[in-house]
């Protein structure tokens, strides 16, 4: 049988060769074409339940979070594992299915569940972590300026018009490269860190507090409602009808201290007259 099948190849060596030719080219574009990635998420189906919770250690993390996240997600179908982790501030619960589970399928399992553990949790409201996880990560970049403001003495950028300081860099990258990112076919999250995240710090003067009567309760309710969305279109005390927007994080605020919402305004005084707020933007068009 082996002599026959030699002699043939050799009678037929034309075709031989092109046929091992034909089977080589086949395996080169297959190679360039299989759907393996580099470091493959080789993950279980599971879904994260993540709540933080700044003011709570871990003992209290686990009696007041973490055992009614576990107790709301028993009883869910497929599910082979749950578990926790309780730090201090934080808590992680992990819920394992199938392997055959569909996971998005899965979410919105957990997603309805957490609706009725998120009403017997007062000191944090869980929330399902990322689709994929750390294995999934494909890219990592870094966001520069060639025009960085220089620094004081004191370590802190020189905000100028002609350049940009790390915090301008960091909104740069959350309003506007993440979002465009995520609409990249295949993105699931993009993740920042790094940079200085934009707040607005406010530090209160005890004896200004006391020699206005002011206290902490109403300083807070007052930066409560400075950085609430007030309807537009408000109409102030002694001013024409105008247009009030407010961004959520600084007060509600036009070109003159007038044009604001009557709440809107007294809450910027109030805050104004007790503390010192560090912002880049004027307090309902006042500097405080």
């Amino acid at each position: 049988m082996m002599s026959r099948l030699v002699s043939l190849c050799l009678k037929w060596r034309l075709l031989v060769f092109a046929f091992v030719g034909l089977i080589a080219a086949l395996g080169v574009r297959s190679a360039f074409q299989l759907p393996i990635d580099a470091v493959p998420d080789i993950t279980n189906v599971q879904v994260q339940i993540l709540t933080n919770a700044p003011a709570l250690g871990p003992l209290d993390i686990e009696r007041r979070i973490t055992a009614p996240v576990e107790a709301s997600m028993s009883g869910l179908p497929g599910v082979e594992e749950i578990r926790s982790v309780s730090r201090f501030g934080l808590s992680a619960v992990t819920v394992v299915f199938e392997e055959d589970t569909d996971l998005m399928m899965t979410r919105q399992l957990v997603g309805e569940r957490l609706v009725d553990a998120r009403e017997s949790i007062s000191d944090g409201a869980p929330e399902m972590g990322p689709i994929s996880s750390g294995l999934g990560e494909i890219l990592q970049f870094e966001v520069k300026s060639d025009r960085m403001c220089p620094l004081d003495k004191d370590g802190i950028a020189i905000d100028k018009e002609e350049c940009h300081t790390e915090m301008e860099l960091r909104s740069e990258l959350d309003w506007f490269i993440g979002n465009e990112l995520r609409k990249v076919p295949g993105v699931i999250e993009v993740n920042s860190f790094g940079g200085e995240l934009k707040t607005y710090e406010v530090e209160v003067l005890p004896e200004r507090m006391r020699a206005l009567g002011v206290s902490l309760d109403q300083v807070f309710l007052a930066l409560a409602e400075t950085t609430a969305r007030p309807a537009a279109a408000t109409s102030c005390a002694r001013a024409s009808r105008c247009w009030c927007v407010d961004r959520g994080r600084s007060p509600a605020s036009t070109s003159s201290a007038r044009c604001c919402s009557q709440r809107a305004t007294t809450a910027c005084r109030c805050a104004s007259a007790t503390s010192r707020v560090f912002t880049s933007r004027r307090c309902c068009g006042r500097a405080p």
